[in-house]
């Protein structure tokens, strides 16, 4: 029998279960079924918890819900997670879906993070990434694409809040002239303060030897809001685990045909000793050969080396059977400082959802290696 500990907190869940069911005039059945959701989604999170702090244990997904492409944001303390809608809108009528907690396990839905922006109706919103800076926060996100029709392309654009959990709103256009495809943005700040942007962008080309497809790149940012237009190839495709789909007739490229289509997306940096690792997420999310690897190099700005031996991704990959589609991560460091943790999305069982997953990051003698996707009882971080 459980003990008495794991069942007390879930008969007290009601009225936090109840407060989520905020609704507004004029009321409708979609209004109510939204919110219902939320709520009940909410109540499933308060019972996990209890379970989990009696077990001092936890378990993938972390977030029984849609959640994918995952940024986790530390701020004073405090975890806030940022994840895509896509075309959606969270309850609250915003953008990208933010979740809080205060142990990367236990996590509560905070609303919707970005103020939807004008003209934007029918857009794709994609992956956004926040950081803190001089008291303002930057969240850099993808739009483009959706309802609004194949042929327009993504590109990046920078939103502000005071606070860490918004509402943000949109503040400026972060344009790559030379792409019509341009998502994933990441924004790191070397030690020297210098601030630069990551991001996806396609090639179409097939020059010294890559594959056409979605490749990164690095840009120097002259402020939070822009680019100094001076960016530099991190790393295209090169090997057969990273294609996106065979025979891609593209829109956008004036309906032309690729034999192969490759993908190389979700760039994050760290800094490690003197090195510089760009990870990203390869291939295509729906199949079992994506995943997290990464390059290295001695300059924030490249060249950047691949290491690996081309056979698929070596920080993070599927588990035949168990965990389909692990990747676009970010990474973040536990509650005590100690322990650096990868958070990503996987795909639930009926694929039907991208869902929200944590695991330690090792760097060992071989290079950084997650140590997971894990699907079964894990130490609390």
């Amino acid at each position: 029998m459980a003990p008495d500990n794991v069942q007390l907190p879930a008969l007290n869940i009601l009225p936090q279960y109840l407060s989520t069911l905020s609704f507004t005039m004029p009321y409708s059945r979609r209004t109510f079924l939204q919110q219902a959701t939320a709520g009940l989604a909410s109540l499933a999170l308060l019972n996990q918890a209890a379970a989990r702090t009696a077990a001092r244990t936890y378990t993938n997904p972390v977030y029984p819900g849609q959640f994918p492409d995952p940024f986790v944001l530390k701020h004073q303390g405090r975890y806030y997670a940022f994840g895509t809608t896509g075309q959606g809108r969270t309850p609250d009528g915003r953008i990208f879906t933010l979740l809080t907690s205060d142990n990367l396990v236990d996590w509560q839905v905070a609303g919707g993070a970005l103020t939807p922006p004008a003209g934007a109706e029918g857009a794709d919103f994609w992956a956004p990434e926040v950081v803190y800076h001089k008291g303002t926060f930057y969240m850099y996100y993808s739009m483009g694409g959706g309802a609004i029709g194949a042929s327009v392309g993504h590109r990046l654009h920078v939103a502000t809040s005071k606070t860490p959990q918004g509402p943000y709103t949109q503040a400026a256009l972060l344009d790559v002239p030379a792409s019509k495809f341009t998502i994933d943005a990441h924004p790191f700040q070397d030690t020297d303060g210098q601030w630069y942007l990551f991001y996806a962008r396609d090639f179409i080309d097939s020059n010294d030897g890559y594959r056409p497809g979605t490749g990164l790149v690095v840009d120097r940012l002259l402020d939070m809001t822009r680019l100094a237009g001076e960016s530099r190839t991190v790393m295209r495709a090169r090997h057969d685990w990273t294609v996106f789909e065979k025979n891609r007739t593209m829109p956008l490229y004036d309906n032309q045909t690729f034999k192969e289509w490759h993908t190389l997306e979700g760039p994050f940096v760290r800094k490690r000793g003197n090195k510089y690792y760009c990870f990203y997420s390869g291939a295509n999310f729906l199949t079992p050969r994506y995943g997290v690897d990464y390059c290295v190099a001695d300059s924030v700005m490249g060249p950047y080396t691949d290491t690996g031996d081309g056979m698929g991704p070596r920080v993070l990959h599927a588990v035949e059977g168990h965990v389909r589609g692990p990747g676009h991560h970010s990474h973040v460091m536990s509650p005590n400082g100690k322990t650096e943790y990868l958070v990503y999305h996987a795909w639930n069982p009926e694929m039907t959802e991208r869902q929200l997953c944590i695991d330690k990051l090792a760097w060992t003698a071989q290079g950084p290696r997650c140590q997971g996707p894990t699907y079964t009882p894990q130490p609390l971080p």
